[in-house]
């Protein structure tokens, strides 16, 4: 079963929480942890990743806090999934060349390839 992780489950969360407040905003790590119902340590951790990746900006001090660093229509659900989960993919033949040595003589590879491809393009939207 492919299923997400907890820390992909609370970095969807808190980036869905970041884009419901306007353009800018700066939210406290307690405020956005509180809302999304996501220990803060665990979201401080995901959130500096994030940070290093230019999905948020990181303000330090009184009223420090995070905000997006892009408009919250060009950061995809992909990118975040991906960001703490790894490449998607539906079964270990299709994360990259030379991983699987059937690729070429397995009827089931193909399929694998187009559900990859389903996937990433839902999350791309």
């Amino acid at each position: 079963m492919m299923e997400l992780t907890r820390k992909g489950e609370y970095a969807i969360r808190g980036i869905i929480y970041l884009a419901r407040q306007p353009y800018g905003n700066v939210a406290l790590l307690s405020e956005i942890a509180e809302a999304a119902e996501v220990p803060q340590s665990f979201l401080a951790k995901i959130f500096q990743n994030f940070a290093k990746l230019g999905f948020v900006n990181s303000y330090r001090g009184t009223g420090g806090g995070f905000s997006l660093a892009r408009p919250a229509a060009s950061i995809t659900l992909r990118e975040v999934v991906e960001a703490v989960e790894g490449p998607l993919a539906p079964n270990r033949c299709v994360t990259g060349e030379g991983e699987c040595d059937r690729s070429k003589v397995c009827s089931v590879h193909t399929v694998w390839r187009r559900v990859q491809e389903q996937m990433v393009g839902i999350l791309e939207g």
